[in-house]
């Protein structure tokens, strides 16, 4: 069994890979291909925003939005302290001040009712993540950032596909940042990512500073980067977008066959107002060490996203701010949360497996 099963994907859409590849090969543009522009256009489709920007990966994603939003030294942004490194990083990164706020215990995701008691005359912006597929609070995070006048900076890495409401994750922000990392909900075969905004300006400072600040050839107005989107990925997620629709499906229905196997109280909380990408499918478990092992004895994989709050991270911690709070949901999170396999062609009689070796555990 695979914790995800990128093979089963490739033989579905192995002719139309190929051929996209191709097509690539045949006309040579390897940078800034005709592939690029497209596929922006099929994502900011998909997501209902108006600019799409392909970039070189999620990360180049997160630091070029704080980077168009002028956020700097002397600048703190409020945001989890439970994710992937990138999202505390990159704050460091542009010479701002990460602010971490406590977790909602359920979903994950930054609570909306500690960020307000953490907002400082220094502070520039609200970064929310969507961890593990869920979109954060946007009602009340909005809220919270309008009556403040603070940047709003959504980062869906894990969440593409999802929706709260009637909108669709990556279109909350005042930019949205994604990933489409392989294991990603919609991932290519390298790194890549995107940046979304209904603003015209932000999306052209954007675009700008991921091609060296250049307003046209070697005339540059900006110091930038090297950020833009690699034409052969774009054409692999051309491919996969054609599919996409079908597969968030699928991780629906996967999601249901394992809260029919697993009692309620395994199960992971997503709230009414969300449908989630389910980009893992994450448990929590006291005795975790335990329990991973005896699921490794039956041959299925885990996986622990994350086993150390950013509070814990030796690299981060000469830049925490000196009225930076406790976070004990998050580490009791990072002490516990472990995920299962999961992806969109998984069979039920894969997942009633897994069920049946976590009750022998539970049993033993």
């Amino acid at each position: 069994m695979k914790f995800i099963d990128l093979q089963q994907q490739y033989q579905r859409i192995e002719s139309q890979i190929k051929e996209r590849i191709n097509d690539v090969l045949t006309h040579g543009q390897f940078i800034l291909g005709k592939e690029v522009k497209e596929c922006e256009q099929r994502l900011a489709d998909f997501v209902g925003m108006p600019h799409c920007i392909g970039l070189s990966s999620g990360t180049s994603a997160l630091e070029l939005a704080m980077m168009a939003l002028d956020i700097g030294s002397g600048d703190e942004v409020i945001t989890t302290p439970f994710s992937f490194y990138a999202t505390a990083e990159m704050i460091v990164r542009v010479g701002a001040t990460p602010v971490f706020v406590d977790i909602d215990e359920r979903t994950y995701n930054i609570d909306p009712a500690l960020i307000e008691a953490a907002i400082t005359d220094k502070t520039k912006a609200i970064l929310t993540v969507d961890l593990y597929g869920q979109c954060a609070d946007y009602k009340a995070i909005s809220e919270i950032a309008k009556r403040h006048k603070l940047f709003l900076i959504e980062d869906a890495a894990q969440s593409f596909g999802g929706k709260q409401g009637d909108k669709m994750a990556c279109s909350f922000g005042d930019v949205s940042c994604t990933s489409f990392f392989p294991a990603k909900p919609l991932g290519c075969y390298g790194d890549a990512g995107a940046c979304f905004t209904h603003n015209e300006a932000l999306a052209t400072r954007i675009r700008r500073l991921s091609n060296h600040g250049q307003v046209s050839r070697y005339n540059h107005v900006d110091i930038g980067t090297t950020a833009r989107l690699d034409t052969m990925q774009a054409a692999i997620l051309l491919a996969k977008l054609d599919i996409f629709a079908d597969e968030v499906e699928s991780r629906q229905q996967v999601a249901a066959w394992y809260a029919e196997a697993l009692s309620a109280e395994e199960v992971p909380y997503v709230a009414a107002e969300n449908i989630s990408a389910w980009a893992q499918y994450t448990l929590m478990h006291s005795k975790r060490d335990a329990f991973q092992e005896h699921m490794k004895k039956h041959n299925i994989p885990t996986a622990i996203h994350y086993p150390r709050t950013f509070l814990q991270i030796e690299a981060l911690s000469p830049h925490l701010s000196s009225n930076q709070k406790p976070c004990p949901k998050a580490e009791k999170a990072a002490n516990e949360v472990i995920s299962l396999p999961f992806h969109p062609y998984m069979t039920q009689e894969q997942v009633l497996e897994i069920a049946e070796k976590i009750r022998s555990f539970s049993k033993a």
